[in-house]
């Protein structure tokens, strides 16, 4: 058996947890011992396709013709794509009977939690459809003094200065303005947003926060990857994430990985693996002040039970249940 991975329009997810979870995907591939490929021309049995264009639309039927067996990444949800690019709230209920269709002509669907698989099966989709969580590699996160370093040099951070971030593309619907407004009522903490996108395909209203309509202690640096993004991990104060819609949240899982503290916006996606024991839940922006002050004055520490979170999704246990899916899917 081989897999053919796809990823359309790479170049603008890679900075995506759609984008991570492929290699994610490919790591789990090389555990589990199963051949991979993302050569469209090449030989596969079983194309894994993770996005939702014209060009997955047409990898789905071409294979399906040539008696491929097909699996659908449920990363994408009608849901997540409201309050995201210009558009997206007129665009998603056509965005969602899209989705529905590609969902339906797929023979599996592998979605990253129980939740998202939920919302899918709420869409009349009966395609067998299991969840399996896009994982986390735990070798590459976890307490690393010299990436922390590099983290509070590149930022120029004293010692003494204390440091919230959050990571993630520039949508409404990560919670972005709240991100904002908690960093008004908290002007002695830097708060540092990791991530980006094209700023022309997003609303104007959050193209003028990040190009400057925010505090001074609020900063918009764009997407990081290796020494700099893993040190701000563990070496920051607090991982501050907003989001009101997410089908897993790959950095929530980067951040309970790097035995960090973790402020998490209290949605359905976390029901059943993410609860006050391993993060600060809130609802609004007192909440979150609320939280990350009392995790800056030592009141609260769950970080080892966030970390056990992470443990429970590492790319191991989960390049198992990636071998089921695939067994099964070639079973059917």
């Amino acid at each position: 058996m081989k897999v053919l991975l796809y990823l359309e329009g790479k170049t603008v997810l890679q900075k995506s947890g759609i984008g991570r979870a492929l290699y994610h995907q490919m790591e789990a591939l090389d555990l589990a011992g199963i051949p991979h490929t993302t050569d469209l021309l090449g030989d596969y049995d079983v194309v894994h396709i993770n996005t939702y264009g014209p060009r997955s639309l047409r990898l789905l039927h071409t294979a399906k013709r040539q008696g491929k067996k097909v699996i659908m990444h449920g990363h994408s949800t009608r849901e997540d794509f409201k309050n995201s690019f210009i558009g997206s709230n007129l665009l998603a209920p056509l965005v969602g009977k899209y989705l529905t269709h590609m969902y339906k002509k797929a023979d599996f669907i592998i979605t990253p939690s129980t939740y998202s698989k939920k919302l899918i099966e709420s869409y009349g989709v009966k395609t067998p459809i299991i969840a399996v969580s896009n994982g986390i590699d735990l070798n590459k996160y976890g307490k690393d003094e010299k990436k922390e370093a590099v983290f509070r040099e590149y930022f120029q951070l004293e010692n003494d200065q204390p440091v919230v971030i959050c990571a993630g593309l520039y949508f409404r619907r990560k919670g972005i303005e709240d991100f904002v407004k908690v960093a008004e009522q908290m002007p002695h903490v830097r708060f540092i947003w990791l991530g980006s996108i094209a700023k022309w395909m997003i609303p104007s209203s959050i193209r003028k926060i990040v190009n400057g309509n925010h505090p001074e202690n609020v900063s918009f640096p764009g997407f990081f990857k290796g020494a700099v993004f893993q040190g701000a991990m563990s070496g920051a104060d607090a991982f501050f994430f907003p989001s009101y819609e997410e089908t897993e949240g790959i950095v929530v899982l980067e951040a309970f990985a790097s035995h960090q503290h973790v402020v998490l916006r209290d949605i359905p996606v976390y029901e059943g693996w993410v609860d006050e024991t391993c993060a600060e839940l809130g609802q609004n922006v007192d909440d979150f002040v609320a939280s990350i002050q009392k995790i800056l004055d030592k009141k609260v520490d769950k970080r080892e039970a966030g970390y056990q979170v992470a443990q429970s999704r590492s790319i191991d246990k989960v390049s198992h249940q990636l071998a089921d899916a695939y067994r099964q899917v070639m079973e059917l």
